[in-house]
């Protein structure tokens, strides 16, 4: 069991190898952006855009395999339960490749029901086919890796887990760059490009996992006892935590979703325009994440051991943290978001579009980081109930919220998904004081020094 300091230099040093490792995940979107909107083809962007919101629906929709893990992960190692610790990344991997094959199988039917349901020209369906046709090559690896980026960050092997995101990263960009602009492959290049990466990724995590474990996968597999690893109450246990989230994680994709398709009601260029800010975002949320992640594993291990101080402390130095970032980025993208608009796109009616609604994408790192940072906390805790009943009702004011605001055009689109965030933290902090009663044994333990 872990017996780490919790001190902010301690924590500093857990996060900031996740902080570069998803700093790297929006770095790949904005290639992707930059690829093809350097190409002046508005079309093509909005296609991208529309196949990549619909393609982290379904991926994502499996999320759980990373958040669950994590959580799960923590609070074992925190109890002492290395064998336990070894059987949820099996049972996580077994259920990701088979997720993911089904997924494959199913691409066809799954790209028509997206279409009749999302809005869209056929030109710009036609490239958003192109790209999910490349992306879901990659979808047994893709769910295969959130196993093993879970797994990791539940133990806080944070370098590790730099090592796997940084390599699938480059990789990504790398063969999105030249399937593009080398080959002229378009839209499905830059799928194939991601899916291609997802596969190097993978095998790239199976040796970190043995040089982890002291054992590779198959070594694992023939020394984990059957009985552990198809232990009834454990995976009644798995199964429970990974619906809840799946519930909470595809209303939020759903929430998303509806944000992009309402781009594309209005059109292509409001589409493409928001996809351009959608990458501000997707920088500021995946960097605070870092200490989102780092409050997960130090808080599930605190859950685990009942200790009511740590878990406490945990939350405060890491949001200290997530606050202090989230004011550096607002300032950041509102001083220097026109520059980064007119590099990603050269249609000057996207980017007109863009910096006219740039101040919302600046707003979102403060609007968004409680929501983030609660999210850390109760999938650390395992609370999944909480966390798919915040969702839920997020998701249905946001929609109710975005009707309402119609007629103010893209507009009310970025009052509506400002708010989200807003409902997203409000729906969670209902439930902390419950979740706070629930560690029962306060720890006595002097204070640490920071």
């Amino acid at each position: 069991m872990s017996t780490r300091s919790l001190t902010r230099s301690s924590i500093f040093s857990q996060a900031w190898p996740i902080m570069l490792g998803q700093a790297s995940i929006p770095l790949v979107g904005i290639v992707d952006t930059a690829v093809i909107g350097r190409t002046g083809d508005a079309v093509a962007l909005a296609g991208v855009a529309l196949g990549a919101t619909i393609i982290t629906l379904v991926f994502w929709t499996f999320g759980f395999l990373r958040m669950g893990m994590t959580g799960l992960t923590a609070q074992a190692n925190g109890s002492g339960e290395p064998r336990e610790v070894e059987a949820l990344l099996l049972r996580a991997l077994g259920i990701g490749l088979a997720l993911g094959l089904l997924i494959l199988a199913l691409s066809v039917p799954i790209s028509q029901l997206a279409f009749a349901v999302l809005s869209g020209s056929d030109a710009v369906q036609g490239d958003a086919g192109g790209y999910m046709q490349g992306r879901f090559y990659g979808a047994p690896a893709a769910l295969a890796v959130y196993s093993i980026n879970g797994w990791l960050l539940g133990l806080g092997r944070t370098r590790e887990a730099l090592v796997l995101q940084i390599v699938m990263n480059l990789a990504n960009i790398t063969l999105d760059v030249w399937f593009v602009w080398g080959l002229d492959m378009g839209a499905f290049g830059v799928g194939l490009g991601t899916a291609c990466a997802e596969w190097i990724a993978l095998a790239l995590g199976v040796v970190i996992v043995g040089r982890v474990a002291g054992a590779n996968v198959l070594a694992l597999a023939r020394r984990t006892p059957r009985e552990l690893l198809l232990d009834r109450q454990r995976l009644l246990q798995l199964f429970a935590v990974n619906r809840d989230i799946m519930i909470r994680t595809v209303a939020l994709l759903i929430l998303f979703t509806w944000f992009a398709n309402a781009g594309a009601r209005i059109s292509a260029e409001a589409l493409a325009a928001n996809h351009v800010l959608m990458q501000f975002i997707n920088v500021s949320a995946f960097v605070l994440d870092a200490f989102a992640f780092t409050a997960e594993e130090r808080v599930g291990q605190a859950y685990g051991t009942k200790d009511r101080q740590r878990f406490l402390r945990s939350i405060r130095l890491t949001g200290e943290f997530a606050l202090a970032s989230g004011v550096a980025f607002a300032l950041l993208f509102y001083l220097g978001g026109g520059a980064v608009i007119d590099f990603l796109t050269t249609d000057p009616q996207v980017r007109e579009t863009a910096r006219t609604f740039l101040p919302f994408a600046a707003l979102v790192p403060l609007l968004g980081m409680p929501s983030w940072m609660l999210d850390g906390i109760f999938i650390g805790t395992t609370r999944g109930k909480a966390l798919r009943n915040a969702g839920v009702a997020a998701t249905i004011l946001y929609i109710a919220l975005d009707f309402a605001l119609r007629p103010t055009g893209n507009w009310g689109v970025w009052i509506a998904i400002s708010a989200s965030y807003l409902l997203r933290a409000g729906g969670l902090a209902l439930y902390f004081p419950g979740l706070l009663k629930d560690i029962t044994s306060p720890s006595e333990q002097a204070k640490e020094p920071t």
